[in-house]
């Protein structure tokens, strides 16, 4: 594929700035960490230990202590076994503590042996026996206590829907290290990442029910983080939240509705329907906590997991900054918080890619390498291992990067870790924005909605060229806001940004002084160039999220069409849409190397494989199905869960997939099948024309 090129390098910079683009493995290294042989690290906890070596949980029950484990030849010893599904460890005064299904559980070794003989339950909490019924933690608070999260349960009939049998499922409890309880929090569903941060307690959650986006939450005592299961224990005595599930059901209608044959009926997206956002719904309940940051589903994540803050010393110029794994993607992304008018909010990013499986736990090793523990079975990630110990080693160099992302009055101040190319950083053309939102709902995840694309009207350089001031017109409170700084390059190299879009979640506008237009560069080499005339091929290299505002709510019948009601109108600019004429007619079914760049600009394969089961279904068994391109496009569009019962996690819409690239991936499924290739060239030989 091509070099990726920029709007501003289009525009008419000097093709000499056009060179290779940098990689994450040219500056962070994914290193293998050696088991023993028929030793499965399933891992569901890591924790350091104060003399260097490494705890290691994993979910068939066993505990490891890993001696010299940055070394090239560690030493696993087995600290314990038969326990339950730990999915989380820490260590604390001499003594280990883990989050098995039912319980908090204390292990010693008293007698020296390396082996723990002492197993003490801490507190122990109700289980009604539903496999869904995970549990996370310990994180340990500032006075000792220690935070724990419940996975809500699955519907028997109502399969789809989450449900808490059992007091505290769907809860964050904080237990005392004498056994008592004080329940937090409610209102999780899948809370696997648990982190503390500066004395702060924050979690992450997955695309959901409710859940129209995964991303981190902060767990301030009594908040309502917005799934309705865990309400109905809020009668219970020392509940700090007091909402009950009748009220929030009178708000937002849970659609728990029957056919003629009294069968449940699962909630689906609607299009053009008249929908709520979480925001709307804080109105009426002031608990409800709202995301910090926001992560966009099958971008930034699928199931998010641990968040930890990079210490000093570790990864350069990001410490201080926080981490959050991905267990589905199999990948790793950097956030950047601020306060703002008392609240939580920032910006994420990539960081690194390519796990050999799906991200669940990390920890500093006293070299400042990042230890990732992975696990895949019956969850499925874009890896493809079924589990694994990884080590991510900064390599000293310094990547050009967005380092920080801070809101202000009438825009955004980014901040670099190297100095940027003025005439770069100075062109309108070098940027875009688009802002979107979710719905709030009982159906499985959302579509982003309501997608403008604000204009970008000047951007100040500073003097020493590591900060730009960038004027946005039409900042929207309570919406994501995507930054794309494609046509930016650094001073000394002209090559671009490493990652080159973050994701600002803007829960308050700050108050404060406006910058003036006319301190600001209004220069745009751009100006003639529409972004939707840029040819698909162009961007395959690397993904640049591209909200196609006018065909969100549409299921994307005619991509010239404006959005919908609840959408934006006529914001077809930035948005990928490729014009008439821009893509060259497909005139024979792709191969895997050649279909592969686009599948992983859409992120599709963090969910499917072309030949095993993964999150979704193989390839190979979507082939087997017969249908035909354009059946393959709109399911793209308007998943249909029904049609895979055998798998837990449904696929989100995908509308921001442009159609051209829909067919063409459609095209290479059916080949799969070794037939209906008739069908394939009919339906692809058109795909230039956007009506199609």
């Amino acid at each position: 594929m091509p070099l990726l090129l920029s709007a501003f390098s289009l525009a008419g910079i000097a093709p000499a700035q056009a060179q290779q683009a940098p990689k994450e493995e040219d500056f962070f290294k994914i290193m293998k960490v050696t088991a023993p042989e028929g030793t499965v690290l399933e891992v569901g906890g890591l924790a350091m230990l104060p003399n260097g070596d490494l705890g290691i949980s994993t979910r068939r029950g066993d505990i490891f202590i890993v001696e010299n484990p940055t070394s090239a030849r560690p030493y696993f010893r087995k600290f314990a076994s038969g326990l339950h599904e730990v999915l989380g460890l820490a260590y604390k005064d001499g003594a280990l503590y883990c989050a098995q299904r039912g319980e908090l559980t204390k292990l010693v070794d008293t007698n020296k042996d390396g082996k723990a003989d002492v197993f003490e339950t801490v507190y122990a909490w109700p289980l009604s026996g539903h496999y869904h019924e995970y549990s996370f933690g310990p994180k340990i608070a500032p006075d000792g206590s220690f935070f724990v999260t419940g996975n809500v349960a699955f519907g028997d009939e109502q399969w789809w829907r989450g449900e808490s049998r059992v007091p505290w499922r769907g809860w964050t409890l904080k237990i005392s290290p004498d056994g008592k309880v004080e329940p937090w929090a409610t209102g999780m569903r899948s809370p696997a990442g648990l982190g503390m941060i500066d004395g702060e307690l924050f979690y992450s959650d997955n695309q959901g029910e409710y859940v129209g986006s995964g991303g981190i939450w902060h767990v301030k005592k009594g908040i309502f983080a917005g799934h309705p299961a865990g309400l109905r224990w809020t009668n219970l005595p020392g509940s700090p939240v007091k909402y009950t599930t009748e009220q929030f059901n009178a708000k937002l209608d849970p659609r728990d509705k029957r056919d003629a044959n009294d069968r449940a009926i699962k909630p689906e997206n609607v299009v053009d329907e008249k929908f709520v956002t979480k925001a709307d719904l804080k109105k009426d309940f002031p608990q409800l906590q709202l995301q910090s940051v926001i992560l966009p589903h099958t971008i930034l994540g699928i199931s998010n997991s641990e968040i930890v803050k990079i210490p000093e010393g570790a990864f350069g110029p990001f410490a201080g900054q926080i981490l959050v794994g991905d267990q589905g993607q199999s990948k790793i992304s950097r956030v950047m918080m601020e306060k703002v008018k008392g609240e939580f909010q920032g910006a994420a990013i990539e960081f690194r890619n390519d796990f050999q499986s799906g991200v669940m736990r990390m920890a500093w090793a006293p070299d400042n390498s990042l230890f990732v523990g992975e696990t895949n079975r019956g969850w499925g990630s874009a890896g493809e291992a079924n589990q694994g110990l990884q080590r991510l080693v900064w390599n000293k160099q310094v990547p050009f990067e967005m380092l920080n992302v801070r809101a202000m009055p009438d825009g955004f101040e980014v901040e670099f870790t190297k100095p940027v190319n003025r005439s770069s950083a100075e062109d309108l053309a070098s940027y875009a924005v688009e802002s979107f939102t979710y719905k709030y709902h009982p159906v499985y995840g959302s579509p982003p909605v309501n997608i403008e694309n604000p204009k970008v009207k000047g951007v100040k350089v500073s003097e020493d060229g590591l900060k730009a001031r960038i004027i946005v017109d039409g900042l929207r409170q309570y919406y994501v806001h995507n930054i794309s700084l494609e046509g930016v390059r650094d001073r000394e190299n002209s090559s671009p940004l490493l990652h080159t879009n973050a994701f600002y979640t803007l829960n308050n506008i700050p108050d404060g002084a406006k910058l003036p237009l006319a301190q600001a560069s209004t220069k745009n080499s751009g100006k003639a160039v529409a972004m939707k005339t840029v040819p698909t091929e162009i961007m395959e290299d690397r993904f640049n999220f591209k909200l196609q505002s006018a065909v969100v709510e549409s299921g994307l019948k005619n991509n010239n069409k404006t959005a919908a009601k609840g959408g934006a109108k006529g914001s077809a600019r930035g948005t990928g849409i490729v014009a008439k004429g821009s893509v060259p007619a497909v005139q024979q079914v792709l191969t895997f190397d050649q279909v592969k760049p686009l599948l992983a600009k859409h992120n599709c394969l963090a969910c499917h494989n072309p030949e095993k089961r993964q999150v979704g279904p193989a390839y190979k068994d979507v082939a087997k199905r017969n249908y035909t391109n354009e059946q393959i496009v709109q399911l793209i569009y308007n998943p249909q869960p029904k049609n895979w019962p055998e798998y837990a996690t449904e696929m989100p819409p995908m509308p921001q997939v442009p159609k051209a690239d829909a067919l063409k991936i459609a095209a290479w499924i059916n080949s799969l099948n070794g037939g209906n290739q008739s069908a394939s060239k009919a339906s692809v030989k058109n795909s230039d024309d956007p009506n199609n």
